[in-house]
């Protein structure tokens, strides 16, 4: 594994880790809100087997900047653009979860020259109303993550999942309290004024769109509606919640490693 941090074009320090073989084809992944690079812990070994993976901590999250005030979509997209850059990388395949999934749609819209194959799993094109999100991030700015936390992984998992492996959701738990509540919040305030909608018709990449038949967050029509707008896409779905890659980690490194094959 090598690592560093990329300073990106507003000063914005970018966290990111590269593991696998140097000479493999690269593979960026991208995190869901509230998580960091190690929510991709399952899928690493299988992955890293036939691809060199890049994964990096979002602006606001992990071992990343988390400056105040709101983030826009165009930023953390550009975030992965110049951390590219950055790194003397013309152009990779892209996995995205929930809010990377968002980062990926819009790679695919803006920058589709960065980009060969794009996955979007468990994300949407459109999470509104944006006041459900104002009233999330007032909630966060007067009792931090702590008043979230609960509702947020009940959210995540199913209750069989929770009951039965409680040191994975326990193990997300941690990377949603350790989040900067600077961070949270930009983020939150790019989903709620985020609609790619009208845009998915301009992705001319590979997609493949994996749902949650169980995802209270972003739920079956969400990742329907994807594949239906961007032209000649895939869909998979899965009987997990939102974070399916922990949820069903083999199903998902499967559907992921078959469509990159």
């Amino acid at each position: 594994m090598t690592e560093g941090i990329a300073p990106m074009s507003d000063s914005c320090p970018i966290a990111w880790r590269i593991d696998g073989p140097g000479d493999a084809p690269i593979l960026l992944l991208s995190n869901s809100l509230g998580t960091t690079t190690d929510m991709w812990a399952p899928q690493l070994a299988a992955l890293t087997a036939r691809h060199r993976v890049l994964r990096y901590d979002s602006r606001g999250h992990g071992r990343s900047g988390a400056p105040a005030g709101d983030y826009t979509l165009d930023r953390l997209g550009l975030d992965a653009v110049e951390l590219l850059d950055s790194l003397g990388i013309a152009a990779v395949d892209v996995c995205g979860l929930s809010l990377g999934g968002m980062v990926g749609q819009w790679l695919g819209v803006h920058q589709p020259e960065r980009i060969g194959r794009l996955i979007i799993a468990n994300s949407s094109a459109y999470m509104g109303p944006p006041s459900a999100w104002h009233d999330r991030i007032a909630l966060v700015r007067a009792h931090g993550m702590a008043a979230i936390a609960d509702a947020v992984t009940e959210r995540w998992f199913t209750p069989e999942f929770r009951a039965t492996s409680p040191d994975a959701v326990d193990t997300i738990r941690s990377m949603l309290l350790t989040t900067a509540p600077d961070g949270y919040c930009g983020a939150c305030a790019a989903i709620a004024a985020m609609d790619m909608r009208p845009l998915l018709p301009r992705i001319a990449r590979p997609v493949l769109v994996i749902g949650g038949l169980r995802d209270p967050a972003t739920p079956p029509d969400h990742a329907r509606a994807l594949a239906a707008g961007i032209a000649g896409s895939q869909l998979v779905e899965l009987p997990a919640a939102h974070l399916s890659n922990v949820e069903l980690p083999e199903c998902f490194t499967e559907a992921v490693t078959g469509f990159l094959a």
